[in-house]
Order: C-alpha cells, then structure tokens, then sequence
C-alpha cells in the first residue's frame, strides 16, 4: 500500500484535536445535545457512536505511525542523521510538539580498550548499540559517532518534557549496565547521558542542536560516571568557554605558550642532581600559568595530547642540548607519556628520529608511564610501545607507584628501570609510623628487583633524611626545587651546587 504523507498529516492532526482537553470536555454537551433533539435512541447512538469513532481514528493514527517507522530505523550514517534531525527539528516547530536529541557515551571507553584490546570493545560497543536502539521507537533515528558514542533524535511527540527525557535517558542507562559478557565472564558498563529538548534550543541547525547535547554529555561526563545532564543556557555558556579555550589551546600550542617547567631530581647518595622531570606549563597571556590539571582536559577532549606530548618532547630535547653546550652535567630528563601518546604504533620510530635529530642517545630519556597502564594486556599496542622504548634503551619509569595495580610480573615484562613512590607514601613519612612502613615496604620490594627508586613530593629536610635512610636513590619536590622555566635553571643548578659543595653524605639503611 502507498504511503500518503498527507492524509497521515491529516489523521496526526485529527487525533490531535480529539484528543485535546477542549475536545474532551465537550463530549459530555455533545450526548445531552443528542438526546435533546432525538431522545433515547439518540443518546444511545452517541453513546455507542463516539467510542467506535475515537477507535477508527486511534486505528488510522497507528497505521501512519507504522509507515512513519518504516522510514527510520536502526543506525543510519552521520550525514543522514543530520539531514533527518532537521526534518525533527522542523517537524517539531510545525506541530507544536516537543522533540529532543540525546547524546550517549559509554563511560571508561579507553580503559575497556587498553585492558581488552580492540576485538572486545568492539564487540562491546556494538551490544551498547544494540541496547540504546532497543529503548528508542523506530521511528526514532539514531547515529554512533566514535567508538563510544551515539547520537538519538526523538519524533516529536506531546508528552515528550524533561521529566519524561530523564525517565526515558534512565531507563537506557539501566540496560546499558546489565553485564556484557566477555570471555566467559561478565563485564559491567555505564554511560553518561546528555540531552537537549527542542524547546531549549532555538536554533534550526543541526549542527547546533548536537552540539548543545553533546554539551550536556560532556558536563555529564565531568561529574562521574552514569550521570544524566540536560541543556541548559547555563551548559550553553560554560560549553562557549571550553570551545574557547580549546581553541586558545592549539592556538598556544603553535606559538610556544606551552611549554615545559623542569623539576630537578637529585640522589640521596651523593647529593648530584640526576636529571630534571619535564611538566607542562601554560604560560597564559591573561591567565598567567596554568597547571596541567587546567588544560590537560581540554586536551583530551580535542584530542591534541599527541602534539601535546611532541611539544613538550621537542622543547625538553632543546633544552638538553642547551645544558650540554653550557658544560651542565644533566644525565636524564623525564617525560610524561599519555595513553593516547603510547597507542601509536608508530611511536618507537618517531621517538627514534627525534632522539637522532637532537644527537640524544635514549638512556638519557626517562619515559614516564602511570602505573595503571602496566596493567594492560600483554599483547595490545601499548604493551608494544613500552617494550619496544625499553629495547631502544629509553628508562621506563613507574609513575605514581602504589596507586594504581601494577603485579610484579608486568614490572618485569615491561623491563621497568625504576619506580617512583607517590607523594602519598612520601609525605609526613618522618613523622608518621605507618607512612614509614609503606615507604621501607616499596623499597625493600625494589631492592629486591634491582630497581632504581625516586620518591616524589618531597618537601622537608626530615622526609630528605628519611627516604635516604630506608635506601631510595633519588628524591624530587619542592623540598629540593619547584617546578621551573628553562632560563631559570642554569641559576638553580649554579646555586644548589655551591649549597650541597661540603655537605656531608646521609648514611642510609637498606634492606
């Protein structure tokens, strides 16, 4: 049968105005009108007569949204969803009704990558999908966007409001989180939700009205895992500021804005500095310098932490260069290393280049990886990456040690050179008990498996004394130097030479 847009116009809109209040209310009028003018047979007629009407035209109102659903159904490209979100849109606008696009992620997304490898997230994006498209009407049109996302709009429809957009986001997150199974075990996830209601966003763009859902996911997403969060003018101008400072980001990428301050690392034994740890820094024009913990999100989001991370590279390799020709002894310098950075398969060569270019041989790079990435599977790109830079030579540093589930076993396979103890284990060690007993605890395990140590966070002479003592080999922290521009270090190094010339060795306890 031929499907006849006009007459399921016209049957939308009759149902519509049967079922309106004004409509209803009169029915009552219309029955005592029938009985005024016929009498009992009359009212008997309306009485059987208007129930069977509504159902004919309930009948006629079904049969047009079936061949609506026909239409749209399951996943379609991003382009066509775009094209079918303007139809929504202006469907809305045309009927009165409200509709609404949600944006849907799946939290953790990178985490179930590197622990699982690509095969297992695919298979678990694509029952994600599965699941979402279960919980929408067919007439719905739907889109997935990146590995870990999908993009909804919703028909309009009259009951469609932000109580029944939170019952309905709900309710996709609840099947979302029933177990995947993998492997033979069952594996838990979450999403976060975002949604924009035609109503809040009057623009008739698509682009705009994705944008201000996916607004909302972000915000979402910024408050923990398995949140729901709806557009608002508010999410509209706090989104205005981080597209904003994502383009200042690059901006400042490009003209050297961002740029490494260096931490000096200094051995307990001899008291010679031992290398410089490379920070990030955002010397803002207006802002003044900003912390990674500012940026770094914003980063992620642009996905820019691989230039990030060859930006940093390029000016601690320079920086090298410079302390070699100035006759400054700096035997390592430590660069931090994201998982975006160590999921390039090309990484290994890359770095191999640069060190070339800047006559570097790699024992002088200290690559410094979070201990949770050592938790990953043997055989994913990551695990490549890291064995192959210990191949070339690079050190492998454990970063954050004693946070994360690093076993014994993925130290070894990942050819670890040392671990550095978290500022947690470090402060007020020389004056708390139990702090000590963690700190001796790491380093007898890494005295055990020949690796170097370093102690982070180190700011008092007693937390010095102490971590020399229990045997760590290196320290770092503001107790021995904050974090610094490059022209300021030559000075630094210069001054704390002349201060530790003399100064007698702490003896140390090991074992």
């Amino acid at each position: 049968m031929r499907n006849h847009p006009s007459f399921d116009r016209f049957a939308h809109s009759l149902i519509k105005t049967l079922n309106s209040p004004a409509a209803l209310a009169f029915l009552p009028a219309l029955c005592l009108g029938a009985f005024w003018v016929g009498g009992e047979r009359a009212l008997v007629a309306a009485a059987l007569g208007l129930p069977l009407a509504y159902a004919g035209v309930g009948i006629l109102g079904v049969g047009g949204a079936a061949r609506s659903n026909r239409h749209t159904g399951g996943l379609v490209a991003n382009d066509r969803f775009e094209l079918e979100l303007e139809k929504v849109f202006e469907a809305a606008n045309r009927s009165g009704e409200t509709s609404a696009c949600i944006a849907v992620a799946l939290d953790d997304y990178n985490q179930l990558l590197d622990l699982h490898g690509q095969a297992a997230a695919n298979h678990v994006t694509e029952q994600f999908c599965t699941r979402v498209l279960s919980m929408i009407r067919t007439r719905d049109v739907a889109t997935r966007v990146g590995g870990n996302k999908m993009l909804i709009g919703l028909r309009p429809a009259q009951q469609l409001d932000l109580e029944a957009c939170i019952q309905m986001t709900g309710r996709i997150q609840s099947v979302v989180e029933d177990p995947v199974m993998l492997n033979g075990t069952g594996l838990y996830m979450s999403c976060s939700i975002g949604f924009c209601l035609s109503t809040n966003e009057t623009s008739s763009t698509p682009e705009q009205w994705i944008n201000a859902a996916t607004g909302a996911l972000v915000e979402a997403q910024q408050n923990g895992p398995s949140t729901i969060r709806a557009f608002s003018t508010e999410t509209r101008r706090r989104s205005r500021i981080r597209t904003n400072l994502r383009k200042e980001f690059d901006a400042a990428l490009s003209s050297g804005e961002i740029c490494p301050w260096f931490q000096p690392q200094v051995s307990t034994d001899t008291g010679r500095i031992t290398g410089f740890e490379a920070l990030a820094r955002w010397e803002h024009p207006q802002k003044g310098v900003l912390g990674p913990h500012v940026f770094l999100p914003f980063a992620e989001q642009a996905e820019l932490m691989e230039r990030l991370g060859q930006t940093i590279r390029h000016h601690a390799f320079t920086a090298m260069q410079a302390w070699d020709r100035a006759g400054v002894v700096v035997p390592r310098i430590g660069v931090n290393f994201s998982s975006d950075e160590l999921r390039d398969p090309g990484l290994v060569d890359r770095l191999k280049w640069e060190l070339d270019h800047f006559d570097l041989t790699p024992d002088r790079l200290a690559i410094e990886v979070l201990e949770t990435v050592f938790s990953r599977r043997p055989n994913d790109v990551i695990t490549r990456n890291v064995t192959g830079l210990a191949a070339l030579g690079c050190c492998i540093d454990l970063d954050d040690f004693g946070t994360g589930h690093a076993s014994i076993a993925s130290i070894k396979r990942f050819n670890v050179s040392r671990i550095k103890i978290d500022r947690s284990f470090v402060a007020k060690s020389d004056q708390d008990p139990s702090q000590q007993q963690l700190a001796s605890a790491i380093l007898t395990m890494a005295e055990r498996l020949q690796l170097e140590t370093l102690a982070e966070g180190v700011e008092t002479p007693g937390e010095h004394a102490l971590m020399a003592q229990l045997g760590c080999d290196h320290v770092q922290g503001f107790g021995i130097g904050k974090p610094m521009p490059f022209d300021q270090t030559l000075d630094w190094i210069a001054t704390y030479r002349n201060k530790v010339n003399g100064v007698p060795k702490i003896g140390r306890q090991t074992g």
